[in-house]
């Protein structure tokens, strides 16, 4: 019977980080119904969604002296209560012999991990599953008959960038990962999976433990992202019985336990604008599962002609029964009720939405053993005979040329002969299981198991009398997983190259074969880097020996980040009373931002502005990526280098918005620049990640051609040289502007100098006499205006670059205005000319009066900046140039990190200097007009004493000051004003001006 897919929501309990901000909240959550409120319009009406459960776990606990969350009130809903509701559900079904799937979605950090597998005490619905599971097998065992038998087994896959990797047996980390196989009747599998026999939760524990070591120790080697993967726990739960006819019956379930990897900031997948789009592997499988999940949703509402596109990820291929077929499915949805984080969490329930839609049909997985063994049999020698056939019979069968005859290629034939005897293996091993017993099973995995679950008693007794380091991790789930001992006397430590090997092996980006030292006399620990190792030591670079203390933060390298743990001096601040603060992932990365001084950049500590804390967000977030991305390109020898700059709207020209995080990429050889917004950096960063993985698991074809490498840009790539902002007073006085600007970049630093002019001029488009000026712009209002806006050329450009342009957008027009390319001069004369003819209106006048014209000048760079094709074996090559400049960078700014900020105040100082001397030279050139006129009248006046006259009419007068008499007639006045003039001129002869 078909069902539909039960989906749950929570919002999980705050952090440290986020209580000291003090984010506002914007999720409300009443029975099944939850609610979000725009932050940007919290008088809208609140978005609503109803799901199976809406579960609300950020506050209203209490913590226990052992560290669990229990509820202080009705609201608050606890890790025990959601076990009760999801948990236990699931368990039901899979002694009944349902397969059963409970997903985590969420973006990273959300809390997925809290729900699926929790923290300390506070036991998420994966231990506490499993442990029931046992207890339940416990009971059943104790009243067994003969040839009743519950056997559980366990396998962890991990899926990176659509490789698929056996967490649990780390030989299989084959260049491309594990292959995903299909078979006829149960669908996708993956190849040659480990499946571990475990026989306690502590056993699962222990096999759980492992795996996730191994992922963090993959993760580290590769340079990879573990909140990009998608880790599966498959736990295989099956029952042996008789039936009443006395038939052998096996009862088989499936429960796959999906954290799906966090789903990002919705602007960061993809790259909009850049040259390079998202890795074809690194988000498919996120955007393939919205996808299947769309599809499905359609199905079930009646749509017809609907294909659930299962094949486009290896994720949508492992879960197509979970999702569309023979399982019972649960989703948790994970919220952050944060409103920097609205954006986010309103993807995620719309998510959500969708999936519970979704209708499976669920059967109950139970056949005679004997039928089970038979059919394999069957199955198999059906397989053998395909293969004695040439490969699936005659349709396989190859023609001439190396074509077969139905169209299939020798390449094709030999990859479905290797799939059909992948089948045969996979069924014969599937056969001996069967009839082995579980007690032969156990006895082959217990060794192995034993030893391992021996080792990591052993390391906890350790723990508790030795100093240590445990390392942190973006992901919580990794965090605690790899611990390095600080034992007695001297502790060398370095990578793999090292010869003798070092007591502590680290693998990752920038560590050295000999790295540092770490001393342990009488309990009292310091570490020394040796020459040019990178360690830092509480966000702040070492280059001495330093005395480590009790959660000091350590990072080796570019990346490898510890958390120092001192037993002794832990418990001498518990007896003194202390207060001790277990560092986090974030807090380290935090940490590691202020000492660099970005955060002085972005306000004080208190009272930040949503847009203040979002910067803070990417900044801690691209920090990490900027340390890798420059690691790479050493590594790599990429000759590039990355950076952080901070970039205001006032440096953008923007007069009201906020500031933004971008990248800038240099060439270390030609000192060609190119800024990245945050988004194109992610993606690029990740695609480095791609090629370093293939790098170092020996791909001859890492180093791609340069329009596929992330490390590249074109020589003739637009690049923003800097702006200049016109200010446009003066038109409104209808007085011509001439200006010789500074090209500021946005640092601030000059990069040339732009000449602006605008011409204000008649309907016929010719100058106005020089004595013709408006007293008061808002005479202007409701007539016509004339003027040409002018750049005739611009000095002093860099020299880097060989053509340039300008860009601008004048008032409200919607399309940007270019002059012509100039090429092969740093002097350009762009000659360019364009007439506005505007309706004057109140808008009008006020964007003149305080709104700047912002033009952008762009370049293209010289040269070619392709990388040099490095060899396969430069990681061996000691006088790897890219290091070398690198080198020289750290000596000239004391980081290669360097963290550019737009000088704000520079700019508003310059700014404001501009618009001082704009005003003073236009009242200047309005008292110029002024004396011009007045002396024009004087000359009349001159001009009639010489010759006799004592009265001049005062129309004449009149005609010198007025408008239309000057060639500046305004536009569709002029016929009213020439009207005007002829009832003046019927009284003219009546009014007179005596001279004396």
């Amino acid at each position: 019977m078909a069902e539909n897919v039960k989906v749950a929501v929570r919002v999980r309990p705050f952090n440290a980080r986020e209580k000291s901000r003090n984010a506002s909240i914007i999720i409300d959550m009443s029975g099944q119904t939850t609610e979000i409120t725009d932050p940007e319009n919290p008088k809208a009406e609140p978005r609503k969604f109803a799901f199976d459960h809406s579960y609300w776990s950020h506050d209203g606990f209490n913590e226990r002296e052992d560290g669990y969350l229990e509820p202080a009130g009705a609201k608050y809903d606890d890790q025990q209560k959601v076990f009760e509701d999801l948990g236990k559900g699931v368990l039901d079904n899979a002694w009944k012999g349902y397969n059963c799937s409970l997903f985590a979605y969420g973006q990273t950090g959300s809390g997925k991990s809290y729900s699926m597998v929790g923290y300390g005490v506070n036991k998420g619905i994966v231990p506490l599953a499993c442990e029931d599971l046992f207890r339940g097998i416990s009971a059943k065992r104790e009243s067994a008959v003969k040839d009743e038998e519950y056997q559980v087994t366990l396998s962890m896959l991990e899926i990176y960038n659509e490789q698929v990797r056996d967490l649990l047996n780390l030989k299989t980390l084959q260049k491309g990962g594990l292959k995903v196989r299909q078979h006829p009747t149960k669908g996708f599998y993956v190849e040659s999976q480990s499946n571990w026999p475990v026989d306690s939760y502590d056993e699962i524990n222990n096999k759980i433990n492992e795996g996730t070591r191994n992922r963090t120790v993959a993760s580290t080697n590769m340079n990879a992202t573990s909140s990009r993967a998608h880790t599966i726990v498959a736990v295989s739960f099956v029952q042996k019985s008789s039936n009443e006819a006395g038939q052998n019956m096996t009862k088989t379930s499936v429960i796959n336990l999906v954290d799906l990897a966090g789903s990002e900031r919705a602007e960061s997948t993809g790259a909009t604008g850049d040259r390079l789009k998202e890795g074809s592997a690194i988000n498919q499988s996120l955007s393939s599962l919205g996808n299947c999940i769309k599809a499905l949703a359609d199905i079930s509402q009646g749509k017809k002609k609907v294909v659930v596109p299962f094949r486009d990820s290896v994720l949508t291929k492992l879960l197509q029964n979970a999702l569309g077929g023979n399982s019972k499915t649960v989703m948790i949805a994970a919220l952050s009720p944060a409103d920097i984080n609205y954006e986010e969490t309103l993807s995620t329930l719309r998510f959500a939405d969708r999936a519970k839609a979704i209708k499976t049909s669920a059967i109950v997985n139970e056949s005679p053993t004997d039928k089970l063994i038979r059919e394999l049999r069957e199955e198999n020698q059906r397989l053998m005979d395909m293969l004695k056939s040439g490969g699936g019979g005659a349709s396989l069968e190859m023609g001439g040329g190396g074509q077969g005859k139905s169209g299939y290629s020798e390449d094709e034939v030999a990859e479905m002969k290797r799939a059909l005897e992948e089948q045969v293996r996979q069924n014969a091993q599937e056969l001996e299981d069967m009839k082995k017993s579980w007690a032969e099973k156990m006895q082959e995995g217990q060794q192995q198991t034993m030893a391992g679950m021996a080792q990591e008693n052993k390391e906890h007794e350790e723990m508790k009398t030795t100093p240590h380091f445990w390392n942190l991790n973006e992901d919580p789930a990794l965090t605690r997983m790899i611990i390095h001992f600080c034992r007695a006397g001297e502790s060398k430590i370095g990578n793999r190259k090292a010869d003798p090997a070092p007591e502590i092996l680290l693998n990752g980006l920038s560590i050295q074969k000999e790295h540092a030292v770490i001393t342990n006399n009488n309990n009292t620990v310091k570490i020394r880097p040796q020459v040019s190792a990178k360690v830092m030591v509480n966000g702040q670079e070492i280059k001495s020996e330093t005395t480590l203390h009790h959660n000091d933060r350590v990072m080796f390298g570019s990346n490898l980040l510890f958390a120092f743990h001192h037993p002794q001096e832990l418990e001498k601040q518990v007896k003194e009373g202390i207060k001790i603060e277990t560092p986090t992932y974030d807090s380290a990365q935090e940490e590691i931002a202020q000492k660099s001084g970005l955060m002085k950049d972005i306000g004080g500590a208190d009272g930040k502005s949503k847009e203040d804390l979002l910067l803070q967000e990417d900044l801690i977030q691209l920090l990490p990526m900027i340390n890798e991305a420059n690691a790479m390109s050493e590594e790599l020898d990429k000759k590039v280098i990355f950076e952080i700059a901070l970039v205001s709207s006032q440096a953008r020209g923007v007069q009201d918005g906020k500031t933004e995080v971008m990248v800038k990429m240099r060439n270390m050889e030609n000192e060609n620049e190119w800024m990245f917004s945050r988004n194109d950096f992610i993606n690029r960063k990740y695609l480095m990640q791609e090629m370093y993985a293939n790098y170092m698991q020996g791909d001859a074809d890492w180093d791609v051609p340069k329009e596929r490498d992330p490390f590249w840009e074109p020589a003739d790539t637009e690049t923003l040289i800097g702006t200049v902002h016109v200010y446009l007073q003066s038109l409104g006085y209808m007085i011509e502007l001439q200006e010789n600007l500074a090209i500021a970049d946005y640092k601030g630093v000059e990069q040339g100098h732009l000449t602006v002019e605008v011409q204000p001029c008649s309907e016929k488009w010719d100058n106005i006499e020089e004595d013709y000026f408006v007293d008061n712009p808002a005479e202007l209002v409701g007539k016509k205006i004339y003027f040409k806006l002018k750049i005739p050329f611009a000095r002093g450009l860099p020299q880097r670059f060989v053509q340039s342009f300008c860009r601008y957008k004048f008032y409200l027009e919607d399309k940007d205005v270019q002059t012509q390319v100039v090429s092969g001069t740093i002097n350009p004369d762009f000659g360019h000319e364009k007439k506005y003819q505007l309706d004057v209106t109140k808008q009008l006048i006020e964007y003149i009066a305080n709104s700047p014209l912002v033009i952008e000048i762009w370049g293209m760079q010289k040269g070619d900046s392709s990388p040099s094709k490095a060899s396969t074996n430069n990681k061996n090559n000691k006088n790897n140039k890219t290091k070398a400049l690198m080198k020289r960078e750290k000596t000239i700014v004391n980081s290669p990190t360097t963290v550019t900020v737009s000088k704000d105040e520079k700019i508003k100082e310059e700014e404001e200097k501009y618009k001082s001397a704009s005003e003073v030279n236009m009242y200047k050139k309005k008292a110029e007009k002024e004396e011009a006129k007045i002396h024009k009248i004087q000359e009349f006046l001159d001009s009639a004493k010489a010759s006799g006259q004592t009265t001049i009419q005062i129309s004449d007068i009149e005609k010198m000051l007025s408008l239309e008499s000057n060639g500046a007639t305004v536009g569709t006045t002029q016929k009213n004003n020439t009207n005007n003039k002829n009832d003046r001129g019927a009284t003219k002869t009546s009014k007179a001006c005596i001279i004396q």
